[in-house]
């Protein structure tokens, strides 16, 4: 059932709407008007893109707010540099191969790493190209919820969109606890490496979790104005840390034979088939390119944010993408006997592989701090994209208390309440982490699954448009005549994908061991489900519904 306009309540339509293009007569924020960021497509249309004010960004960002009956909230701090490190902090992509090694060297070895990082970049690469397109044509802070409202078949659209905004939220918040897990046992493995007969106590680990929690809230809310800025400093750690790290491995690692490294796959599992040991060992590469939309979370906040956005999302997707495959094949050769780094009683991969490297544990140490920093301001950045995500639903009634998560801190500029429901999430969250760690990883690891369903929908959504020869929005980043084939590779892709992500690490598992993610996905979709029919279905009806009010 359509809820009239006025009905919605938060997104009431703006009955005072803002010009679609201002010229530098109607400029009445007091912004020089020699503060141009000028743009190509808008000057061939006669449209220069003027910036209007710091709030509302350039007279581009103006007209898609419209176009999308939004109101502009928050500010656009963020520049063409500072998201472009902010996106590639968020990913964190060669820290994060080295963290997540373990799944890869358990299923496929030290050839299973490499070349299924490789598949998974590559095949990221037409996912990311998809999804900035779709971030080009409207960029907003919704993302895909957002997207499958406006290109999915009217039949169906307010259903999937809804569905896929709870993937998102789900997605974002437990994305939050594990880089705040992974962080705080690179702690744990720096603990037992100056003192061997510390044994880490399961509420350690939780009281860690929630000291990165603590440094996340504080940069989300005090330092929140210089978000950019701060990110773009720990850009430059990430791009420095990674020649720090690396060029020790190179000079002072032991060298595998090169013939083993990138041939040699293993099934240290059990599963009895190495190929597919080795496609379930692909989880742990595809980890490192969840998250690649970080971006367009952050669109609200980005001055110029059609042109913006998707380039700093092709952009990480290379720079990082390359990063990280570098850094697995530096890391395999430096692994030496595998079972013996999965075995380490350091409880991290990498750490031990330091430490054999460079022969001292203050060297280990050294290393690791530079992962550890980088892993705390990643988890700050995660923070604010999935407030803002959650921000943005909770903006179109797609959660309980939307009234109380869509509100937006007049001084500071931020989503606040969604940034103190964020950090309680994952709180309670690591509660888990008391009974099993093991349990808490399993729980934690559906986010990937999650965001995976939620880029499919979203692509299925625009690839169907183009099968159907409908029109699609103007874009700034446009995939042009290789936009089908490009969304069809990335849907075959993602549902390869998705198959083994709820695969178990290994098989025939125990309780402990089993992959409760499936569980939890079903849960959250159930609940979702059960909240659209008694509630959702009344008073959400997607964000279509402002675009065509607007229009």
């Amino acid at each position: 059932m359509a809820v009239p306009l006025g009905e919605v309540g938060h997104n009431e339509f703006l009955l005072k709407q803002v010009p679609v293009a201002l010229s530098p007569a109607m400029n009445t924020h007091k912004i020089p008007i020699s503060h141009v960021d000028s743009d190509p497509v808008l000057a061939d249309l006669g449209e220069p893109n003027v910036l209007v004010s710091e709030k509302d960004g350039t007279t581009a960002d103006v007209q898609d707010m419209q176009r999308m009956g939004k109101r502009q909230e928050t500010r656009r701090n963020f520049r063409q540099i500072t998201i472009l490190g902010f996106c590639m902090v968020i990913l964190s992509t060669w820290e994060a191969i080295l963290a997540t090694a373990v799944f890869a060297l358990g299923n496929g070895g030290t050839a299973g790493l490499i070349w299924g990082y490789f598949i998974c970049m590559i095949g990221f690469g037409f996912v990311i190209a998809s999804l900035a397109e779709m971030a080009s044509m409207a960029p907003t802070s919704g993302g895909q919820y957002h997207w499958v409202s406006e290109f999915a078949p009217p039949s169906c659209q307010r259903f999937f969109s809804y569905m896929v905004g709870w993937l998102g939220v789900l997605g974002w918040q437990t994305a939050a606890a594990t880089v705040s897990y992974l962080t705080g046992k690179q702690i744990q493995a720096l603990i037992i490496l100056w003192n061997p007969s510390y044994v880490p106590k399961p509420w350690q680990g939780t009281m860690l979790i929630w000291a990165v929690l603590a440094v996340c809230l504080t940069f989300n809310t005090f330092f929140s104005r210089h978000l950019p800025l701060v990110e773009g400093i720990i850009v430059i750690l990430h791009v420095a840390g990674f020649f720090a790290v690396i060029i020790p491995l190179w000079v002072m690692g032991d060298r595998t034979n090169t013939g083993d490294v990138f041939s040699l796959f293993q099934d240290n599992m059990g599963w009895g088939s190495v190929p597919l040991s080795t496609m379930v060992g692909l989880t742990g590469a595809a980890s490192c390119f969840v998250g690649s939309e970080a971006g367009a979370h952050m669109a609200e906040e980005v001055r110029n944010a059609a042109h913006v956005v998707p380039r700093a999302m092709m952009w990480t997707w290379v720079g990082n993408g390359l990063m990280g495959w570098i850094m697995a094949i530096t890391f395999c050769f430096c692994v030496g006997d595998t079972m013996s780094v999965l075995m380490t009683p350091l409880g991290s991969q990498q750490v031990q592989v330091f430490l054999n490297t460079t022969g001292s544990a203050a060297g280990a140490t050294g290393l690791t701090v530079i992962m550890l920093v980088i892993g705390v301001f990643a988890c700050v950045a995660v923070m604010a994209t999935n407030s803002r995500q959650l921000f943005a639903f909770a903006r179109d009634n797609g959660v309980p208390f939307s009234g109380i998560f869509s509100k937006v801190s007049p001084r500071l500029g931020v989503p606040l309440n969604s940034v103190y429901v964020t950090i309680l999430f994952v709180l309670l969250l690591s509660l888990i982490n008391l009974g099993s760690s093991v349990a808490f990883m399993q729980v934690i690891s559906l986010g990937v699954a999650a965001m995976l369903t939620s880029y499919l929908i979203s692509i299925c959504c625009v690839a169907l448009k183009r099968i159907r020869n409908q029109p699609l929005l103007p874009s700034r980043f446009d995939l042009g005549k290789f936009g089908l084939a490009i969304n069809i590779i990335a849907v075959l892709f993602l549902v390869f994908l998705l198959v083994f992500a709820f695969f178990p690490a290994a098989p025939h598992p125990a309780v402990a061991d089993m992959n409760w993610a499936s569980l939890g996905y079903g849960v959250v979709m159930i609940f979702s489900m059960f909240y659209y029919v008694v509630r959702g279905r009344y008073v959400y009806v997607g964000p279509v519904e402002y675009v065509r009010k607007s229009q």
